[in-house]
């Protein structure tokens, strides 16, 4: 019987020949397969790795301010509308103004929320919002979401 499984075949030629393997392999300039090799060039990696670990030490990028200008800011709300295709009267907005004047009182930058941290944030909001629409208009029941059909 024979059988195809790379595995197998590795184990059979550490077994029976690796002697004229490991001749084979450092006559062809080759790097052995078998299971016990592979596990040894791993550790001497991770020995090496080990070396390189004790001299590796971790600095922290700084974030870089830019200083404001009024050509930078027109210059980043252009390639902004351009980036998310917003129409022209985006920059108009009272919730874009808002939000630039709030930036403006940032003194070391602005530090951008992530996808999860401002999907979390939409999700309070839309519940405070339907709390406060449910007080107003005077609705008690335990499932808003009967109520609305």
């Amino acid at each position: 019987i024979i059988i195809n499984e790379t595995s197998t075949l590795h184990y059979h030629a550490k077994a029976r020949f690796a002697g004229k393997y490991h001749k084979w392999a450092k006559d062809n300039a080759f790097l052995s397969k078998l299971p016990g090799d592979i596990a040894a060039e791993k550790m001497k990696a991770a020995r090496a790795q080990e070396i390189l670990n004790v001299h590796m030490t971790e600095h922290k990028l700084l974030e870089h301010v830019v200083p404001y200008s009024d050509q930078l800011f027109r210059k980043a709300a252009i390639k902004w509308l351009i980036a998310m295709d917003q129409p022209i009267q985006a920059l108009k907005h009272l919730r874009f103004k808002e939000m630039v004047d709030i930036a403006s009182c940032a003194t070391q930058g602005v530090k951008i929320p992530g996808h999860k941290a401002t999907c979390t944030e939409i999700m309070h909001l839309f519940k405070s919002h339907l709390t406060k629409l449910r007080k107003k208009l005077n609705v008690h029941c335990h499932s808003l979401h009967y109520c609305l059909l």
